[in-house]
């Protein structure tokens, strides 16, 4: 039985990637999260065989979520659901350890194929992307970028503050004080010489740490 997590911050999204991966029987869903930070906890908490995930997740996005879940000692396989066919998008995924990507216009189709091919080792991608068929893990590295230089909480804090979470939250949500989340907003500033908020959310977006198109499942 191939355990399963979803993870999406839709939840008719996530009824429905359950409908399609239960049709196979030997598919179990056995936890589904609204976002990042809730699918990397229940992934170490559940270890399943594979994580079937959004790029564009809350609190912690589809690429921070797979660095975090395919580090040492994770055997939990990754397939990324995604309206997003940007090349970028895909090498990064790759890059990071995600082995399958499939689009979200050919779901039906293809997702339960993913699902068996990364259980068996193997890189799957929607025929959609054809032309990104012979990408390998070891053809992936993205190009250095300015976020290169933030750490993975910093990168967190970004994320959040992008989004419009206020100090305190952010601050509950990471188990920090607000006085060093203050801190991580001014690291974040100085290192992306950015002046102000509304300069790092426009940064944020460029980089794909958040997205703002309209989800193309609840229009």
């Amino acid at each position: 039985m191939i355990k399963i997590v979803i993870a999406d911050d839709h939840n008719l999204v996530r009824q429905g990637i359950r409908a399609v991966l239960e049709r196979t029987r030997n598919i179990k869903v056995v936890g589904e999260a609204g976002t990042g930070l809730q699918a990397h906890e229940l992934v170490r908490k559940l270890r399943p065989e594979v994580l079937v995930t959004d790029i564009a997740m809350p609190e912690l996005n589809g690429i921070e979520l797979i660095k975090r879940v395919r580090s040492p000692g994770c055997t939990t396989e990754v397939v990324v659901l995604s309206m997003y066919s940007d090349e970028t998008l895909i090498r990064q995924a790759l890059h990071h350890g995600a082995r399958g990507y499939v689009l979200k216009s050919s779901v039906s189709e293809e997702l339960v194929l993913a699902v068996h091919a990364v259980t068996r080792g193997e890189i799957f991608l929607s025929s959609d992307l054809s032309s990104y068929l012979a990408v390998t893990p070891d053809q992936t590295t993205p190009q250095n970028g300015p976020l290169d230089s933030l750490t993975p909480r910093e990168r967190m804090v970004l994320q959040l503050v992008a989004e419009g979470h206020t100090n305190k939250a952010i601050a509950d949500k990471l188990t920090i004080s607000e006085r060093t989340v203050e801190k991580h907003r001014a690291n974040l500033m100085h290192k992306l010489h950015v002046p102000d908020i509304a300069s790092l959310v426009r940064l944020a977006l460029r980089h794909g740490i958040i997205f703002d198109s309209p989800h193309p499942l609840t229009q």
